[in-house]
């Protein structure tokens, strides 16, 4: 299934989106993300992705106001294309989204749907419609030290094979997406300005995890 072949560059993505708020989850251009569905006002945003664009915004809540139905989100998301989809036998759907761009949020429009709706532009972010952009200025040694460090440091098994075949921009997002981080760790991870940035904010938070001692449980494979 094509996740790219309409979207190469700003131009070419919706100007109005469903969005998925959802706490400590990241997606990032060309990174692959899972869900599970099963709210009923999630379960009709997919229905009505799927016979559309099969576009959805993954945001994160702003962790300053983030109760009720409809908490305030922070301004920037990414948009991902529904690239697996498949229903169970108990009225859920499994979905895997694969990230296209970042876009920051213009306005909320007001909707009759259970699900949310925004109004958004991804001009601020055509880096991300460029595969492996920046990827020779990231410090790959010190991205590949801090993972072994916060490994050992939990007793962890990872898959270093696959770790290290992995070009840098698909090491770097993969690794800030699986990340057991906060909320404003996770957002920080997103805005980046590039992958450079993004993979240095994931050095120096891993570290400082690592220096308030036994980190977070993870769940990096």
């Amino acid at each position: 299934m094509s996740t790219h072949a309409s979207y190469k560059g700003p131009a070419d993505c919706p100007a109005v989106i469903p969005v998925f708020p959802l706490s400590g989850a990241l997606l990032l251009p060309r990174g692959q993300m899972p869900l599970n569905v099963f709210e009923p006002r999630y379960l009709a945003m997919v229905d009505d992705a799927m016979r559309t664009d099969r576009i959805i915004g993954m945001i994160q809540p702003d962790p300053e106001n983030a109760g009720g139905l409809n908490p305030k989100l922070y301004r920037v998301g990414c948009a991902g294309r529904i690239t697996q989809y498949a229903e169970t036998g108990d009225g859920r759907y499994l979905i895997s989204l694969t990230g296209i761009s970042r876009f920051r949020v213009e306005s909320e429009l007001a909707s009759a749907s259970l699900y949310r709706r925004c109004h958004v532009s991804y001009d601020t972010f055509a880096v991300d419609f460029e595969p492996r952009a920046g990827e020779e200025h990231v410090d790959r040694p010190g991205v590949l030290k801090a993972l072994r460090d916060f490994v050992e440091s939990n007793d962890l098994k990872v898959d270093w094979a696959g770790i290290d075949e992995a070009p840098d921009e698909a090491l770097v997002n993969a690794l800030c997406m699986m990340s057991p981080f906060g909320v404003r760790e996770k957002q920080a991870m997103l805005e980046a300005p590039d992958l450079k940035t993004r993979a240095e904010i994931l050095i120096a938070v891993t570290q400082m995890e690592l220096v308030r001692g036994a980190g977070p449980e993870s769940t990096m494979q």
